[in-house]
């Protein structure tokens, strides 16, 4: 079912680029006996590139795991409660992404700040195509503001880390030996109720061969726990059996080996001036409210044309960004 509906929309999309193309050439008929439908041409050709440029982005999500669901993970950097603040203003702006399309979400982790913010969180975006659409998100991001945490209005960069894998189906084989698993137990902190809090529900598995750590500790059973950390390891190991054999790209991993200053892939602005820009493929959107809103389809698409065209540097320093 799910590959007739992509058929199905590939075949839509063809018909409406089949009718556009018809309307302008009509419009250029038109336009030889009457200057007055210019304006009505060059508003169809812009449209018609923009529907071009969604079409060519649409073909970037032909991976064997791009129809698949998203597991977000998302950290803050060194700076204590300045960047666990950010850290929280990252995943609600995730989840309100994931609600303007559609998708659903479920919390499998999550972390209270000290003061503000949190320490982490891990949560899933059920859709169609969700890891396809947000793959470039992984990396660093960083905020510049005036700080809300700092009495004498300073202005502060904060720096917080996101990492995007693939929810594995059934579709998808992913071995993994028990011996090399270690999983722990521990009594739930925060948010989840006085069951939670008094019983060792909460799940840490560790991948020994590589190192790969997982936790999740929303359920009130420790077997709901277990399963949904042994769905989230198959997703990472999964991502890292990807990208050893994607040796001749950049490796995702290598957006966030440092969260601080100079690896960021995207900074957000609200002082001096009030500006998203993505350092790797130079899309810039002015309204960063509306960013952090959820609005995320310029830098998406972009990444993706970026890829297909061989142009998404890896992460860099602030560019033009006099921060």
């Amino acid at each position: 079912m799910r590959e007739r509906k992509r058929l199905e929309s590939l075949v839509a999309d063809d018909e409406q680029l089949v009718r556009r193309t018809g309307d302008i050439e009509t419009y250029f008929e038109l336009a030889r006996e009457d200057e007055d439908v210019l304006a009505d041409l060059e508003r169809e050709v812009k449209a018609l590139g923009a529907f071009g440029e969604e079409l060519e982005a649409r073909t970037m999500l032909g991976g064997e795991a791009d129809p698949l669901n998203a597991i977000v993970t998302v950290h803050p950097g060194a700076g204590g409660t300045e960047s666990q603040d950010w850290a929280e203003m990252l995943l609600r702006m995730y989840l309100r992404w994931a609600e303007q399309q559609g998708f659903k979400t479920e919390m499998n982790d999550y972390q209270d700040g000290e003061e503000a913010g949190i320490k982490s969180a891990t949560f899933t975006i059920m859709g169609e195509y969700a890891f396809g659409q947000l793959a470039g998100e992984s990396g660093v991001h960083r905020l510049v503001r005036i700080s809300p945490f700092d009495s004498a209005k300073r202005r502060h960069t904060s720096f917080a880390s996101v990492y995007v894998s693939p929810e594995i189906d059934e579709t998808i084989h992913v071995d993994i030996k028990p011996e090399d698993l270690r999983v722990d137990t521990y009594r739930s902190g925060g948010k989840g109720g006085q069951h939670v809090n008094t019983t060792d529900s909460a799940v840490r598995m560790t991948h020994i061969p590589t190192g790969i750590v997982v936790q999740c500790q929303n359920e009130r059973s420790q077997h709901k726990n277990r399963d949904k950390a042994m769905k989230m390891m198959r997703s990472r190991l999964y991502e890292y059996e990807l990208e050893k054999k994607q040796a001749a790209s950049k490796k995702l991993e290598d957006t966030k080996l440092d969260i601080n200053f100079g690896s960021q892939i995207r900074s957000y602005v609200l002082q001096p001036y009030r500006m998203a820009k993505d350092h790797r493929t130079k899309v810039e959107v002015g309204d960063v409210d509306k960013v952090l809103d959820g609005y995320l389809e310029p830098f998406l698409k972009g990444y993706l044309l970026a890829k297909r065209r061989g142009t998404a540097n890896g992460a860099g320093p602030a560019d033009d960004l006099d921060v």
